[in-house]
C-alpha cells in the first residue's frame, strides 16, 4: 500500500491549470453571450432550472473546470481510491454476476425456481422468504395466516432449508438470502446444510443481508431493539471472518432505503453512516478491521437517472476507501474496496403499459453496468402485480446477458470516466456523503439518529415531494401521468401461488416438531438461551446447534425476546 501511495504522489497531477481555467471561462461567457443567448431567443428551454433525480441542480453544460481538482480522485480500477472499480480488469476478466430473485410457496416449489433459472443461464441465487420468516415467525403462528409462502419461500426448520438447495452443489454456486431480522437464523441453517454434505465452509460465497439498521430506518421489519440487535449482526460478521473465508455475513442496504423513498444522496449517505456505525461495533469488539472488512459488501438501486446513478456508485465506492483508510485505519487494500449488488428499482415499475418496465430495467441494468456492479438483479415487468412469473424472470435475465455479450459495455472498464458531467456528479455526491455524516454525528451517531426519527423524517419528506412532483406531472411517468392510454391497457400472465402450499408447510413443521429428539431440542435452546445473556458471547455456535437439534425459528426468536425484549417505534408525522 505504501508504494501504491507513492506512485500516486508521484504522479499526481492538476487535471486543470490556471490557464486552462481561464481560457474555458473566457470561452464559455462568450458562447453564452453569442450563440447561446440568440438560439433561446428564438427558442426558450422548457424548463426554467433543471435537476438530477436526488435534486442537485444541473448546468447546461459541463467543461474541464468541473473536473476534480487532481487526476488520483479519479485514477485507475483496481487502485485507490476505486473511483472506477474494485478490480483492475473489472468485467474483461469476469462479467457482474447475473441473479434474479425467487422464492415463494414451500422450499421444494422455489427450488424448482432456482432450477429453472440455472438452466437459463443464471449464475447466483438470490432467495426471498415469505412474512412470517423475515419476521422470525413459525408458519403456524397466528400472524402468518394467509402471509405463508405469499411473497417469499417459507422456511421454519432445517429440513425446509435442506429441500431449498437440494441438488445444488453450494461450493459452486454463490447464494445471496434477503433477510434481515432472522437472518442469523436462516445462516445457521445453511451452515448445517453444508455441513451435513460436507462441504468446506471456507468454499461457500454468497451472503445474508443482515442489515438490521435499515430495516429501522426504512423496511421496517425488525424483532428486538436496535442494541440486541447489533449484537447479532457482530457476531455473525466475526463467525464469518474465522470460518467462512469467501462468505458475505452483511449486505448492507441502501436499495430499501431507496424503495422507502429516499433519493440517491441519502440513499448512499444513509447507507455509509449504517456502515460506519457496524464497523464501529466490530472493532470495539476487538476485532482488528482488516480481519473483517474485506467480506462486508453493499445493496443498492439502480434508479430511473442514468448518469447519477452511474456516479453515485463511483462516488460511495470512493468515500467508502476513503472512510476505511482514514477513519479505522484499514490497510489491506481489500478492506477498502467496496464490492456491490445492484437491483434495478421496483418502485418505478408500473401497472398501466407494463411492457414499459422491460424497457425502464434495461436502461436502470445498464446504469448499474457503467458504475462497475459486481453482481445484478434486474426485476419482472409484472412486479408491480405480484412475484414475477417465469416468462417476466427469463426476459429480465435475457437483459443482463444482451447487456453483457451485445452492447459492447463490458469491454472498456469505466467508460464514462472523465466525463465532465459524471465526474462532477461523482465529487458532489460524495461530498454530499460528508454532510449528511457529520449532521449525524451532532445528532449524537446512527442509534440516537434513529431514536429521534431523523432518518424516517428525512425519506418521509422526500417520497411526499416525489409523490406530489409526479402527482401534479412534474415528474413525467410513462403511462401514469403522460402518454395514458384510455382504453384498458395490456393484459399479461401473472404467476398463482398454490392456495394448498400453506397446508403443506405447517403440516410439515409440525411434523418435524414431533419427530425430533425432544431433550437435544431441549439443552439446544438452554445452550442458546446462556449465551445470549452473556453479550461477550457468540451466538452463532449455539444456534447453529438448535436448528440441527430441528428446534424452529419462531421457537428461537420468542424465547430471545424473553431475553432481549422487543421494540416500539416512535411514529414520524
Amino acid at each position: 500500500m505504501a508504494d501504491e501511495d507513492e506512485v500516486r504522489r508521484k504522479h499526481a497531477a492538476p487535471l486543470v491549470t490556471d490557464e486552462l481555467n481561464t481560457a474555458v471561462a473566457q470561452e464559455l461567457a462568450d458562447w453564452e453571450s453569442r450563440e447561446l443567448a440568440a438560439f433561446i431567443r428564438r427558442r426558450p428551454e422548457s424548463r426554467e432550472s433543471y435537476a438530477s433525480g436526488s435534486g442537485l441542480p444541473v448546468k447546461r453544460v459541463y467543461t474541464p473546470v468541473d473536473l476534480p481538482a487532481d487526476w488520483s480522485e479519479i485514477g485507475l480500477p483496481g487502485r485507490y481510491p476505486y473511483t472506477r472499480g474494485p478490480y483492475p480488469t473489472m468485467y474483461r476478466g469476469r462479467t457482474w454476476t447475473m441473479r434474479q430473485i425467487a422464492g415463494f410457496g414451500q422450499a421444494e416449489e422455489t427450488n424448482k425456481r432456482f432450477r429453472y433459472l440455472i438452466a437459463q443461464g443464471q449464475t447466483g441465487l438470490s432467495v426471498d422468504f415469505d412474512m412470517p420468516t423475515l419476521m422470525g415467525l413459525d408458519s403456524d403462528d397466528a400472524m402468518s395466516l394467509g402471509e405463508v409462502g405469499r411473497e417469499g419461500v417459507a422456511i421454519d426448520t432445517l429440513p425446509d432449508m435442506e429441500a431449498l438447495f437440494d441438488g445444488i452443489d453450494l461450493e459452486e454456486i454463490s447464494v445471496s438470502m434477503t433477510i434481515n431480522p432472522s437472518a442469523w437464523i436462516l445462516l445457521a441453517m445453511y451452515v448445517a446444510v453444508a455441513e451435513q454434505r460436507g462441504y468446506d465452509l471456507n468454499k461457500l460465497s454468497g451472503t445474508i443481508q443482515n442489515d438490521i439498521l435499515k430495516e429501522y430506518v426504512a423496511q421496517k421489519e425488525w424483532i428486538f431493539p436496535v442494541r440486541p440487535s447489533m449484537r447479532i449482526v457482530r457476531d455473525t460478521i466475526v463467525y464469518s471472518s474465522q470460518h467462512m473465508a469467501r462468505y458475505n455475513p452483511v449486505n448492507i442496504s441502501g436499495y430499501h432505503i431507496s424503495e422507502a423513498g429516499a433519493n440517491a444522496q441519502q440513499e448512499i449517505a444513509f447507507t455509509m453512516a449504517i456502515t460506519q456505525a457496524y464497523v464501529q461495533d466490530v472493532v470495539a469488539a476487538g476485532v482488528n478491521v482488516d480481519t473483517f472488512a474485506r467480506r462486508l459488501s453493499f445493496f443498492f438501486v439502480s434508479q430511473a437517472d442514468l448518469f447519477e446513478e452511474a456516479a453515485k456508485f463511483r462516488a460511495v465506492r470512493r468515500y467508502y476507501a476513503r472512510m476505511m483508510r482514514e477513519r479505522f485505519g484499514a490497510r489491506d487494500p481489500q478492506s477498502m474496496r467496496l464490492r456491490f449488488h445492484a437491483q434495478t428499482a421496483a418502485a418505478t415499475l408500473t401497472k398501466p403499459q407494463p411492457m414499459n418496465n422491460i424497457i425502464r430495467t434495461a436502461l436502470q441494468a445498464l446504469s448499474a453496468v457503467l458504475g462497475g456492479a459486481q453482481s445484478l438483479h434486474t426485476n419482472g415487468l409484472d412486479e408491480a402485480y405480484t412475484i414475477p412469473s417465469e416468462q417476466a424472470m427469463k426476459i429480465a435475465l435475457r437483459t443482463q446477458q444482451v447487456l453483457a455479450d451485445e452492447t459492447g459495455v463490458a469491454n472498456v472498464i469505466d467508460p464514462l470516466g472523465g466525463s465532465y458531467y459524471v465526474e462532477n456528479l461523482t465529487s458532489e455526491l460524495e461530498r454530499g456523503i460528508d454532510a449528511c455524516l457529520e449532521r449525524i454525528e451532532e445528532i449524537g451517531g446512527v442509534e440516537a439518529a434513529i431514536e429521534q426519527g431523523f432518518f424516517q423524517r428525512e425519506i418521509s419528506d422526500t417520497a411526499y415531494d416525489f409523490a406530489r412532483r409526479k402527482a401534479t406531472g412534474d415528474r413525467p411517468v410513462i403511462g401514469v401521468n403522460t402518454y395514458v392510454d384510455e382504453e384498458e391497457g395490456e393484459k399479461i400472465e401473472t404467476h398463482q401461488l398454490d392456495p394448498a402450499s400453506e397446508t403443506r408447510q405447517i403440516s410439515r413443521l409440525r411434523q418435524v416438531q414431533e419427530n425430533r429428539d425432544p431433550d437435544r431440542a431441549a439443552a439446544a435452546m438452554e445452550a442458546l438461551l446462556a449465551v445470549a445473556k452473556d453479550d461477550t458471547a457468540n451466538l452463532m455456535p449455539a444456534t447453529i446447534e438448535a436448528v440441527k437439534a430441528h428446534v424452529s425459528m419462531g421457537e428461537i426468536t420468542g424465547a430471545l425476546r424473553e431475553v432481549f425484549g422487543s421494540y416500539t417505534e416512535t411514529p414520524v408525522f
